[in-house]
């Protein structure tokens, strides 16, 4: 039997485990919080720091292959496990350059990949001596950031004083259509498959998606050249896992690489309702050298955001639940985090239905009846 091991224990990891729990594999996951969604759940779990190199190589060592579900781990300490003969997805080298936007863009720009036009500076205070520049503009650092964190937009100078303090790049805000994804997915034998393009809305307050559709509504023409680039990105990743590139649709129809996620990706999550395998099986597959599933899907499909409400902080719990569970073909994920915050996500629910117009507004009564509070 095939030992796994996951660096990272959160709602990713969770989502894995109920799908690899499924095949003859042994699942031991690495987490620093204790109380972490997959502690109770994997056959081993073990409380500890997936930046620090010795506990990584001492875990790996347990194992016969290492992925991850989070980016923000010790690459160092993958190469040394991956020179020890553990197969690690992704390849640490690719992971070296999703970690780091700055490399990540210079990734892009030396394999010709459609992307913001953007300039680095090592020194953040720099920005405010440098005389060519043009605004708006985002400020993105390089290391480090997640989930619409380490991400700061600059108007004009008068915005200088909000300016992350850390090594960043700054980004020429793209002309903004709308958001799209294309998950895509490599096996350790170089074959590539990309599930339908995925549509993005976002929500402003938090600078988090809202809601995701899956196929888009775009036209073909458009998804088609998007799969493609995503299919350019991964072939030159040169490395086995599942990727999620994010790009921007612009007005003019040009398409720009945002970044690329190397692994499950929330893009992906309604294709465990909607595809005939998975994001989540595609990476155990990945993983255990199995054949790639098919991204096929089953029907058109949405996932909603369920992010704990403003003012709410301790532990949580859903309300108006029996609201949506009344609306058929609504599947709700939990993510077993003990403590709501504010803007913290707390699940998602994927809603299913070939009729786009009645999808829609599945999504709306969703957004307009459940939250995510504290217990009283």
């Amino acid at each position: 039997m095939i030992k796994i091991g996951i660096l990272g224990g959160g709602q990713l990891g969770y989502m894995f485990l109920q799908n690899a729990l499924q095949y003859p594999c042994e699942i031991s996951i690495l987490d620093p919080a204790a109380d972490a969604p997959c502690a109770p759940h994997a056959h081993h779990f073990v409380q500890g720091d997936f930046k620090d190199y010795d506990t990584v190589v001492a875990f790996g060592k347990n194992v016969d292959a290492i992925g991850i579900e989070i980016e923000h781990v010790n690459v160092d300490a993958l190469r040394h496990l991956k020179a020890l003969g553990k197969k690690v997805v992704p390849d640490p080298e690719a992971l070296a350059i999703i970690q780091d936007k700055g490399v990540q863009k210079e990734f892009y720009i030396k394999n010709n990949i459609p992307t913001a036009p953007y300039f680095e500076l090592e020194h953040w205070e720099d920005l405010k001596s440098k005389e060519d520049i043009h605004y708006p503009i985002f400020q993105k650092s390089r290391k480090d950031g997640y989930d619409g964190k380490g991400v700061q937009f600059l108007k004009s100078s008068a915005d200088l004083d909000k300016m992350l303090q850390a090594p960043s790049i700054f980004e020429t805000p793209a002309d903004l259509d709308r958001e799209i994804a294309v998950v895509t997915v490599a096996d350790h034998l170089g074959n590539i498959v990309t599930y339908p393009t995925v549509e993005f809305v976002m929500n402003e307050e938090y600078n988090l998606l809202d809601y995701l559709l899956i196929p888009s509504t775009l036209t073909k023409e458009v998804t088609d050249r998007a799969e493609t680039i995503a299919r350019d990105v991964v072939k030159a990743l040169n490395s086995p896992g599942v990727f999620a590139v994010e790009m921007f649709l612009n007005k003019n129809q040009s398409i720009w690489v945002n970044e690329t996620a190397s692994r499950v990706h929330n893009s992906g999550h309604s294709t465990i309702e909607g595809a005939y395998s998975s994001q989540f099986d595609q990476m155990l597959r990945t993983l255990m050298e199995l054949p790639l599933g098919s991204t096929k899907l089953f029907t058109t499909s949405a996932m909603v955001n369920l992010i704990g409400a403003e003012g709410e902080t301790g532990p949580a719990q859903i309300e108006n639940i029996e609201t949506l569970l009344h609306i058929p073909g609504s599947y709700l994920h939990w993510y077993a985090k003990a403590v709501t915050k504010p803007g913290r996500k707390m699940g998602h629910v994927t809603l299913v239905n070939d009729d786009l117009k009645q999808l829609k507004q599945n999504i709306k009564q969703v957004n307009e009846t459940i939250r995510v509070v504290a217990k009283k």
